[in-house]
């Protein structure tokens, strides 16, 4: 059976809609419904009852779920048994990573890893929306802010400041900034998560706190081409630290108001379940800790 219309059946059963599954998977209801009858039609029997009002599973659906779940969290352990050779780092690392780490840092590391455990390949998603590992057929995700899902493993790799830069070409234009509050008056480009507007940047300094409303005339959902802004004088960046290490050593960005500290980020790496925490991961996991505190410290 092909488990990708698996996986596809038990999505269904969550939502409850096959309408819901397409909107959320990004396909059309039709190419959902033409999974669903794929299926029934390989296994010869009827899973979901489907009205023009409802969406029911069957005795035998339920039971068919149950076996589903297990057969594909067992076909995930073996394929992370069969990584394994003669006590080496081997297989395939499936990694999701958002866009800007995952273009410039992470790209590097990557390929270290890989020098140092030749049995091992690195199949890499880049992008700054939240993966479906199951759908996406990903291992691990390395992403900003704490875990949510409780059910999932997180190895904590670092926790690092926020930065607010610019370049040396829009800090000549626009002069140099005393207080936050200042931000207001400047282009500060702006990080689109989720369909959240992150456009309130926080400070803390001998004087207080604050929490700034800020306004741009760049809006992207892809923190690697607010990086690029930044870089090339379109207005100021509110970035981790990581995200910019390596504009800020080169002169390309530079640190701006040094008198206020904004709330830290924490950069995790995360599992859907413990046995997906192979050898590959833990070099993977180590490799990260690793590099991450040279850049912090």
């Amino acid at each position: 059976m092909n488990t990708s219309d698996l996986n596809l059946f038990i999505r269904i059963v969550e939502t409850g809609s096959i309408t819901e599954t397409a909107k959320q998977l990004s396909v059309t209801p039709a190419a959902v419904s033409s999974a669903l009858k794929r299926l029934e039609k390989k296994l010869d029997i009827q899973l979901l009852i489907r009205t023009t009002r409802q969406l029911r599973i069957t005795p035998q659906g339920e039971q068919f779920l149950f076996h589903c779940r297990q057969a594909l969290a067992s076909l995930e352990q073996g394929r992370i048994a069969a990584h394994q050779t003669q006590g080496k780092v081997s297989g395939k690392l499936r990694l999701s990573v958002s866009s800007d780490l995952g273009r410039n840092t992470l790209l590097h590391w990557v390929e270290e890893l890989l020098d140092e455990h030749p049995l091992l390949s690195i199949d890499l998603t880049v992008g700054d929306s939240i993966s479906d590992f199951f759908l996406d057929q990903v291992d691990m995700a390395l992403r900003y802010g704490k875990l949510e899902d409780s059910s999932m493993v997180s190895f904590h790799i670092a926790t690092m400041s926020r930065i607010t830069c610019a370049s040396p070409s829009y800090i000549s234009k626009h002069g140099e900034l005393t207080h936050p509050n200042s931000l207001k008056e400047h282009n500060c480009l702006l990080h689109r998560r989720a369909g959240r507007l992150l456009n309130s940047w926080e400070y803390a300094g001998h004087s207080g706190s604050y929490k700034v409303k800020v306004d741009s005339n760049r809006v992207s959902n892809d923190t690697d081409i607010v990086r690029k802004w930044a870089v090339s004088g379109k207005g100021i960046a509110y970035r981790s630290q990581i995200d910019v290490h390596s504009e800020l050593r080169s002169g390309q960005l530079v640190r701006l108001l040094p008198g206020f500290e904004s709330p830290p980020v924490e950069l995790n790496l995360i599992c859907p379940s413990r046995e997906q925490v192979s050898p590959a991961v833990i070099a993977f996991r180590e490799l990260l800790r690793k590099k991450v505190t040279q850049i912090v410290s």
